[in-house]
């Protein structure tokens, strides 16, 4: 069992910048490979980016290639999400998640955060 909590959201400027984090519960961390996805409004959840067990993995949506940085620390069972040159688009609730496999499809994904709010003003 994994329990996932998101921290860092709120409301920013466009071309502003967020940091995400997600820390885990359990002496596990390092044998799930983690992602965060987000959702919008009136929208279906949606991949933004996912990192491998080691870290030395890293995928991202096009959207937020560029411009987003996953990167986590297993020694302190946290996952991290840079965000720079935030567009408003970008509005979400982010959720991270933790999975066996490392991959881009919701479903591959066991446990899941409470999300938090990232809100992009123009």
């Amino acid at each position: 069992q994994v329990q996932l909590v998101e921290s860092g959201g709120g409301l920013v400027q466009a071309g502003g910048s967020l940091r995400l984090s997600c820390a885990a519960s359990g002496r596990t961390f390092s044998s799930y490979a983690m992602g965060w996805f987000r959702q919008a409004p009136g929208k279906e959840r949606e991949f933004v980016a996912a990192i491998s067990w080691g870290g030395g993995s890293t995928y991202y949506a096009d959207s937020v290639k560029g411009r987003f940085t996953i990167y986590r620390d297993n020694a302190k069972n946290t996952v991290y999400l840079q965000m720079n040159s935030l567009k408003p688009e970008d509005t979400a609730v982010y959720y991270c998640a933790a999975a066996l496999r490392y991959g881009s499809v919701a479903t591959m994904y066991d446990y899941w955060g409470q999300g938090t709010q990232v809100t992009v003003s123009s």
